[in-house]
C-alpha cells in the first residue's frame, strides 16, 4: 500500500512521517511532494492510495490539488492537514470528498487514527469493487447459458412461449413481433479431425465460439439467434425470425465466417418457413432430417434446405449384411489378411457410390452392430460385446479428407480397428479352454459376495497363491482383490437404482460387511460416494420423465 505526503513545508512532511505507524498501517511505501505538480507527477505514476495534503496546493489561478484528485476522480482516501483558523475545513472537505482532516500542529495519536480510516476505507472499497468484478464475470457466464436454456425451452415447449416472453424480450424484441419462423442446424459431426482434437477437453469453448460466430451475422441484420440447444447439446440452432427468404444465403454468409475463422468447414440443415411459435418444432425436425440427407461426398460446406423426401425416389441401398458371408468366415479363420480381403470387398462396392448420406451411415454402422452381435454370440456364446465403432457413440465424428468430403479411406480403417479387435478376443477365447485362470474368474464372478481370498481360491483350483496372482494379473490386467472389488460395485451400482435398500443392505449383499469400508472403495472406483452416486441417477431419471 502506497501514501502520498503533500506538502510546501518540509517540516510538515518530516513530521508525519516520523509521527505514523506505517508497519502497522500495511503501508510500505512513502512518497513525498513539495507542490501541486510534483504530487500530480506522482499519483500518476504510483498510484498511492491515500493521499495526505495540506489545505490548500495550488496548481496555477484556477486549480488546486484536491480539485484536480475530484475531477479526475481517482479512488485515492484524502487526509486534509489545516491552519486552527480555517473555518470552512468541513465545508470543503465534504465538498470534495476527503476521507479526514487534521489540524496544525500535529497529533500523532489523531494523525495514525485517520489513516487507519483511510486505509480501512480503501481496502473496504477494493472489497466491494471486487466482489462486483467477480460477480459481473458470474453472470457474463451464466447469462448465454441461461439464454440458450431459455431458447431451449421455447424451441421445445412451444407452448410456453409467453411465459418467455418478458424473459427473453429485453434482448430478441423481434422474435415476439413475428408470425412466422425457419430453424437451421449447425452440425458438428464432420468437424475436421485437427480442430476435434484441439477442442477434445473445451467442448464448451467449440460451442461458444460457433455461437458468438453465428451471432455476429444475425445480430448485425436483426433477423434472428443463435444457441445451443440443451435438448440436444451437441446440436447449434439458428433461428430466424426476419428475411426468411434469405436464410439460405445469410447461412452461407456464416459458413464463410466459420471457415475464416476455424479453418474449417460445417454443414448446416435449413428447415422450412413454418408459424411461430407453434411451428418451430416442425422447422427444427426437417433440419435435422436434411442434414440426415446431405450427400457427403460433395467437397466443403454442405447447406442442405429440406425437401418433402417422400416424393423423392432414392438409389439402391447398398446393405453390409450383403457381404456378412464372406467376413465372418474370415473373421472365424481369425487371419487379419483373409479379413482385410473380405472387407476390401465391401469396400469397393462403397468407392463405386455417387452419393453417401449420414442416414446412409448410420445404417451401415447398425448392421455391423447387429452383425458383430451374432458372431459375438455364435463365436463365444455372448450376447454383448465391448467392442464399439466410433460411429456408435453419441459425440461420432464423420471422417473427413482436406477437401471435406467423407473419407472412405479413414472409414475402412476404423472398420479393421474393430475387426482386430474382435479376432483378438477370438483368439484369446481359443486359448481360455486351455487356461485354469478363466475358471478361476468366472468363480469370482459368480461367488463376488464371499469372504474370498488368495489361500480361498489356492484351496479350490490346487494351485499356489503366487501362481494365480502373477497368471491374474498377467491375463487380465489387473489383481485379484481389484478384480473382486469392481465386480462387487458393479453389481452395487444396479442395487442403488433401488431407493428402498438401504446403503448398509447393499455392502452387505455385495459382500461388504463394513459399510464404511465399502463407502471407501465405491467412492475410489467411481469418483462419488454410493449416495451421491443414487442422487446422480434420480435427477437424471427425473430429467428423462420431463
Amino acid at each position: 500500500m502506497k501514501v502520498l505526503i503533500a506538502d510546501e513545508q518540509s517540516h510538515v512532511r518530516e513530521a508525519v512521517r516520523q509521527l505514523a505507524d506505517w508497519d502497522v498501517l500495511g503501508i510500505d511505501t512513502i512518497l513525498a511532494a513539495e507542490d501541486g505538480r510534483n504530487a500530480i507527477a506522482l499519483i500518476e505514476k504510483e498510484l498511492p492510495q491515500i493521499v495526505v495534503t495540506s489545505r490548500r496546493m495550488p496548481l496555477n489561478n484556477d486549480l488546486d490539488l484536491l480539485e484536480w484528485i475530484q475531477l479526475r476522480v481517482l479512488p485515492c482516501k484524502i487526509i486534509v492537514i489545516c491552519e486552527q483558523d480555517d473555518f470552512d475545513i468541513v465545508q470543503y472537505t465534504m465538498q470534495y470528498g476527503e476521507t479526514d482532516y487534521l489540524l496544525k500542529p500535529l497529533d500523532g495519536v489523531q494523525l495514525q487514527q485517520a489513516l487507519i480510516r483511510a486505509a480501512h476505507s480503501w481496502r473496504m472499497e477494493e472489497k466491494s469493487k471486487s466482489q462486483e468484478h467477480l460477480r459481473n464475470m458470474e453472470m457474463n457466464q451464466i447469462k448465454p447459458i441461461y439464454r440458450d436454456t431459455l431458447l431451449s425451452t421455447l424451441l421445445n415447449q412451444s407452448s410456453e412461449s409467453e411465459t418467455l416472453r418478458k424473459q427473453l424480450t429485453p434482448e430478441l424484441a423481434g422474435l415476439f413481433q413475428t408470425d412466422a419462423c425457419r430453424i437451421a442446424v449447425l452440425s458438428l459431426d464432420t468437424l475436421e479431425h485437427s480442430l476435434d482434437e484441439k477442442f477434445s477437453n473445451r467442448r464448451d469453448l467449440l460451442f461458444f465460439t460457433l455461437i458468438n460466430i453465428c451471432n455476429d451475422f444475425l445480430e448485425k441484420r436483426q433477423v434472428g439467434v443463435a444457441f445451443r440447444y440443451w435438448n440436444h447439446p451437441g446440436e447449434v440452432i439458428l433461428l430466424f425470425w426476419d428475411n426468411l427468404s434469405q436464410v439460405e444465403s445469410i447461412t452461407a454468409e456464416i459458413s464463410r465466417g466459420i471457415f475464416q475463422t476455424l479453418n474449417t468447414r460445417l454443414d448446416f440443415g435449413i428447415g422450412l418457413s413454418k408459424s411461430f411459435p407453434g411451428g418451430l418444432q416442425d422447422s427444427y425436425k426437417e433440419a435435422r432430417a436434411a442434414l440426415k440427407k446431405r450427400n457427403l461426398l460433395q467437397s466443403g460446406s454442405r447447406i442442405v434446405v429440406f425437401q418433402d423426401y417422400s416424393t423423392i425416389s432414392l438409389p439402391h441401398t447398398l446393405h453390409l449384411t450383403d457381404y456378412e458371408e464372406h467376413i465372418r468366415i474370415a473373421i472365424r479363420s481369425g487371419k487379419l489378411e483373409q479379413i482385410e480381403v473380405a472387407v476390401n470387398t465391401w469396400i469397393d462396392a462403397v468407392n463405386q457410390l455417387d452419393e453417401i448420406t449420414v442416414e446412409q451411415l448410420e445404417l451401415w454402422g447398425h448392421e455391423y452392430n447387429v452383425l458383430k452381435n451374432r458372431w459375438m454370440h455364435d463365436l463365444f456364446a455372448e450376447e454383448n460385446s465391448r467392442l464399439r465403432l466410433p460411429s456408435e457413440d453419441a459425440t461420432y465424428i464423420v471422417p473427413m479428407d482436406s477437401e471435406g468430403k467423407l473419407s472412405i479411406a479413414m472409414w475402412h480403417l476404423e472398420l479393421m480397428e474393430s475387426m482386430r479387435k474382435l479376432v483378438k478376443l477370438l483368439q484369446n477365447h481359443q486359448v481360455q479352454g486351455s487356461k485354469v485362470i478363466y475358471d478361476i474368474a468366472r468363480y469370482l464372478d459368480h461367488h463376488y459376495a464371499g469372504d474370498l481370498t488368495l489361500q480361498d481360491l489356492s484351496d479350490h483350483f490346487f494351485l499356489s497363491r503366487e501362481y494365480i496372482s502373477r497368471k491374474f494379473k498377467q491375463q487380465f490386467g489387473e489383481n485379484v482383490v481389484d478384480y473382486i472389488s469392481r465386480i462387487r460395485i458393479d453389481k452395487s451400482k444396479l442395487l442403488l437404482l433401488n431407493p428402498l435398500l438401504k446403503i448398509a443392505d447393499i455392502a452387505q449383499a455385495v459382500g461388504y460387511q463394513d459399510e464404511k469400508y465399502f463407502s471407501k472403495v465405491f467412492k475410489k472406483l467411481e469418483g462419488v460416494s454410493p449416495n451421491e452416486y443414487r442422487k446422480t441417477i434420480k435427477s437424471l431419471e427425473s430429467i428423462d420423465s420431463n
